[in-house]
């Protein structure tokens, strides 16, 4: 099987299992879709999502965010993890889109890479879903995947993502990111996968994947 005939199939399949791809972060505009990204890393999405609405409550605008002090913010967002380094970027981000942006998350990778807190994933994760600009995403569920499937060598997640740009489609960008997360959490755990479960791997997997599946 070619590179491109294993896109083809994996699109097709995860088309099959995933018509429909909800982002998994519960968020009702740019600002707070930017927020529970930022509070996923290292956090699980589970986690986010019962944290993120004791914080909206409090504030769900950066004009609310920086009427809490950093402390405040701390001691909500503590059970995501990393709470001193993500209750300042939050706090300084909020300053900054008052300060630069008239309060709006801006809609270009360069002004929100910019921002505190905020990495290439981060940004390419509300390009695509706030703002519906096509991007690829690359978290450690993509990443193992793809290496997992031999469309990429595995060495870092800026040669996965780019990878990932020359295979599929670029209209398929916003929701294949999606339908792979959800793939990679439902059948390809990083441990153990199972071989009459993760049926993509066991069709179009590297020799190494295939040996690590039991």
């Amino acid at each position: 099987m070619t590179k491109k005939e294993k896109a083809a199939y994996i699109v097709q399949e995860l088309e099959r299992l995933y018509p429909e791809t909800p982002v998994p972060l519960d968020h009702k505009d740019a600002y707070t879709l930017l927020i529970a990204v930022l509070l996923s890393a290292q956090c699980t999405d589970e986690r986010v999502n019962k944290i993120t609405p004791l914080l909206f409550a409090k504030a769900q605008t950066p004009e609310a965010m920086v009427q809490l002090s950093i402390e405040e913010i701390k001691a909500i967002v503590r059970p995501c993890g990393l709470s001193p380094m993500k209750s300042k970027a939050i706090f300084h981000l909020s300053e900054i889109l008052l300060r630069e942006h008239e309060g709006k998350v801006p809609n270009s990778f360069e002004a929100l890479e910019k921002l505190p807190g905020v990495g290439h994933k981060t940004a390419s994760v509300v390009m695509a879903q706030a703002f519906g600009v096509p991007a690829f995403p690359v978290d450690t569920h993509i990443h193992r995947l793809l290496t997992r499937w031999g469309l990429s060598s595995g060495k870092n997640v800026k040669e996965t993502e780019e990878a990932a740009k020359r295979l599929f489609p670029k209209e398929l960008w916003n929701t294949l990111h999606l339908q792979i997360i959800f793939y990679g959490r439902e059948y390809s755990p990083a441990r153990s996968p199972k071989k009459e479960v993760d049926f993509i791997t066991s069709t179009v997997g590297t020799a190494k994947a295939l040996k690590e599946l039991k």
